[in-house]
């Protein structure tokens, strides 16, 4: 048991570090309203326009208590915004708004690690649900292979988390740009105090990611380490 919190403390310190960081930059951002008067539609709008996808819509979160559940559905290809980014004229909601036109823009140019994502999602459901069970199994039977077959449907949820660190950089990348190109924030010019605040909110977030990544990798090292044991005994 001391061995696991050895492996998993890091990351889950670091999963709540980056929690407190990207709500602490929420809480101050959101209250801070951006020159533009703009709301997180209607920046979304604007940036998706700009790139052409006239035809991707932009819908409000059905659940009003719904905080940051932001995204972009690549199925249905629709942005759904949270009520605070989609109806406020906050820089936290054109910071928002503008990172999930992002992922629209990524899916519309055929973006490789989108795509590969998206395509690892139902191989990543099946291995989420089914992974840890199977890894049990192994070491319960003390069965090797199958005990390694659960670490390696695990490994595609570490896999998954991997992937999605380049997707969700480039699309604040592609967000920080287009807010400034659209004139949204800061009238065009880059640098300016709107553009450090959207700097803020995104790299905040990023953190996030960073954080699911570093507890899934160590999850994952720890169970490597739990069948390598399994096979000196």
């Amino acid at each position: 048991m001391a061995l696991y919190f050895m492996f998993m403390l890091p990351g889950i310190l670091l999963m709540f570090w980056a929690q407190a960081k990207v709500k602490g930059s929420y809480a101050k951002y959101s209250k801070m309203a951006n020159s533009k008067n703009m709301t997180g539609a209607q920046a979304a709008r604007m940036v998706l326009d700009a790139n052409g996808l006239h035809n991707v819509p932009i819908e409000m979160d059905k659940n009003p208590r719904a905080e940051l559940s932001d995204h972009y559905d690549p199925r249905s290809r629709k942005l759904v915004l949270s009520r605070g980014i989609y109806a406020v004229p906050s820089i936290a909601a054109v910071a928002v708004a503008a990172h999930e036109a992002g992922h629209a823009i990524q899916h519309a140019t055929g973006y490789a690690p989108l795509k590969t994502r998206t395509a690892l999602v139902p191989a990543v459901n099946i291995g989420s649900n089914l992974g840890f069970i199977v890894l049990l199994a192994g070491l319960f039977m003390q069965i090797t292979g199958l005990a390694w077959a659960g670490v390696a449907l695990f490994g595609l949820s570490t896999l998954f988390a991997a992937v999605t660190l380049p997707v969700e950089f480039d699309a604040s990348k592609r967000a920080k740009v287009a807010l400034v190109q659209t004139g949204i924030v800061d009238g065009g010019v880059a640098g300016g105090p709107e553009g450090k605040g959207v700097d803020t909110m995104l790299n905040s977030a990023a953190w996030t990611y960073v954080a699911g990544f570093a507890a899934s990798l160590m999850t994952l090292l720890y169970y490597v380490m739990l069948v390598t044991g399994m096979r000196r005994d």
